[in-house]
């Protein structure tokens, strides 16, 4: 903990200095591991995409449900993306209005009881029932969880701890991936190969249910509700060490107030997204990233991998279970690698670098299909396959660890809840879309079908590239000037404006001239 890790000066003036990493440090390593229970929140929605991928390939699945396809493969798969519409409202409301803590509990709670509903359907309509009411959950899990993070964080930890929350996504991934290939490979046949993994999906929550109580509620969300002095003592706890009035938690309570202040000067509502030209930049970013995450080609993956698989002679369902298992634990490594290089690298290279890197890799994904099209050749098959791996690294370094951690940064407190609904609007309006589209383009256009992802993912770098502000080093008040004022003052500037002030003071004190 320095000042090397602050690049905003008001910050840097005060974080303590010290040499131990914050595992040796008893308040910052009780608050990061209690941050782990929202951290996990984004594994349920990884979870869902897993599985929906394991399940078609299970032939106990398919044959017990009457071998979805097209347009009823796709309602299924749309079910809990449309279910997270429809509670996106809701947990907007929610987490302003009863706070993040409350709103991550009761999605929890919902999640589980929809994993009950799943595991024991026994007709279609059932089933997607029961995905519409984890979408629900889902959402009123994932939409608080990196708010409380973000505003609970240690400063200097803030970048790297919420770049892990989307990372997370892909532990879901695992659980999903592994327990469809486990019960593939033992239990073919048997109605449990695809209970099972249903049921597990309320593992997740159920921890998060255990442990919720001791997680703290969010600094800013208390003073913005008139309870400061329990927003201090949160801060003096996990910030402090227990240490009064230290300078770091008088200036982030200083920050926040003042914040709210200004921001408590214009109206507070859905129309706040759109008032001025710094808002509405941020509102394009956020509601931008969130189309980009679905529309530059990893939807096909998440949930139509079988399809895709098909397309390249890949028919087995023990080969199919065992490439998505092994996907999901490399997408887990990569996400995790980029998690901790946002500090270092910073935010704007990931987004570029992955940018370019990911229409690369669709577009010679693309032409290898096209060619395996024509000739069948095992070795394109094959290079469509390492492709995928190619595509989903570029993939990993940027949106997995920043979709949603950057737009949370760059959105100020009162934009901040709806923000993020807003991105979770465009996340899962897009996968209700991609969900019917996919799997009848696929069918219907094959290879071609890639070019669309190939075209939105080249046009994603350019707006990206111009769109794109860094954030790295600065709390989350600072941001807020690098879209209403300009740019911060770096340190030498500071300090030339301290020592203009005082000489204004000096003229002041002289009085006029006569």
């Amino acid at each position: 903990m320095t000042k090397d890790n602050a690049k905003g000066q008001t910050l840097a003036d005060v974080i303590p200095q010290n040499d131990k990493i914050w595992l040796k440090v008893p308040h910052l390593m009780k608050l990061n591991l209690l941050l782990l229970i929202p951290l996990l929140s984004s594994s349920v929605c990884g979870f869902d995409g897993s599985l929906m991928n394991g399940l078609q390939s299970l032939d106990a699945w398919k044959s017990y449900f009457g071998n979805p396809q097209g347009k009823i493969l796709g309602s299924v798969n749309a079910a809990q993306s449309l279910g997270c519409i429809v509670g996106l409202p809701l947990a907007g409301f929610a987490a302003d209005k009863w706070g993040r803590k409350i709103t991550l509990l009761s999605g929890a709670i919902i999640i589980i009881a929809a994993s009950a509903i799943q595991a024991g359907s026994v007709n279609l309509g059932m089933f997607i029932f029961s995905r519409v009411l984890a979408g629900i959950g889902a959402i009123l899990t994932i939409q608080p969880a990196p708010l409380l993070m973000s505003e609970v964080c240690y400063p200097t930890h803030r970048g790297k701890y919420t770049a892990l929350y989307w990372t997370m996504y892909y532990l879901g991934s695992i659980i999903a991936a592994w327990s469809c290939y486990g019960t593939q490979k033992h239990m073919a046949g048997s109605e449990w190969s695809w209970r099972i993994p249903s049921i597990l999906q309320a593992a997740i929550s159920i921890i998060q249910v255990i442990f919720w109580y001791w997680v703290p509620e969010s600094p800013r969300w208390l003073i913005a509700n008139g309870r400061t002095d329990e927003a201090t003592a949160i801060l003096d706890k996990y910030h402090a060490g227990g240490e009064k009035d230290h300078p770091l938690v008088r200036m982030e309570v200083s920050e926040i107030c003042e914040t709210l202040e200004n921001e408590g000067k214009v109206e507070n509502s859905w129309s706040t997204l759109v008032a001025t030209p710094a808002n509405r930049k941020r509102t394009l970013i956020t509601i931008l990233l969130g189309f980009y995450s679905q529309w530059t080609g990893s939807s096909v993956v998440s949930y139509y991998l079988t399809l895709v698989l098909d397309t390249i002679g890949i028919t087995n369902a023990d080969t199919q279970t065992l490439i998505n298992g092994i996907l999901q634990i490399f997408n887990l490594c990569c996400a995790i690698i980029a998690s901790f290089l946002v500090d270092k690298l910073g935010r704007r290279v990931l987004w570029n670098w992955s940018g370019i890197g990911m229409c690369l890799s669709f577009v010679i994904w693309t032409v290898c299909s096209a060619i395996f099209d024509q000739t069948s050749s095992s070795s394109l098959g094959t290079a469509v396959l390492a492709f995928i791996f190619i595509f989903y690294f570029h993939y990993d370094i940027a949106y997995t660890p920043l979709v949603i951690s950057y737009p949370t940064e760059i959105l100020p407190y009162n934009m901040r809840s709806r923000g993020i609904s807003a991105e979770f609007g465009a996340i899962y309006g897009s996968q209700v879309a991609l969900s019917f589209i996919n799997p009848v383009a696929l069918d219907s256009i094959g290879w071609r079908y890639y070019i669309v992802f190939a075209c939105i993912s080249a046009f994603s770098v350019v707006t990206n590239w111009f769109l794109l502000p860094e954030t790295n080093g600065y709390s989350l008040e600072e941001i807020t000037q690098l879209f209403d004022d300009g740019p911060i003052m770096d340190e030498e500037c500071e300090a030339k404006v301290k020592i203009l002030e005082k000489e204004v003071a000096h003229i002041d004190d002289i009085g006029p001239l006569k």
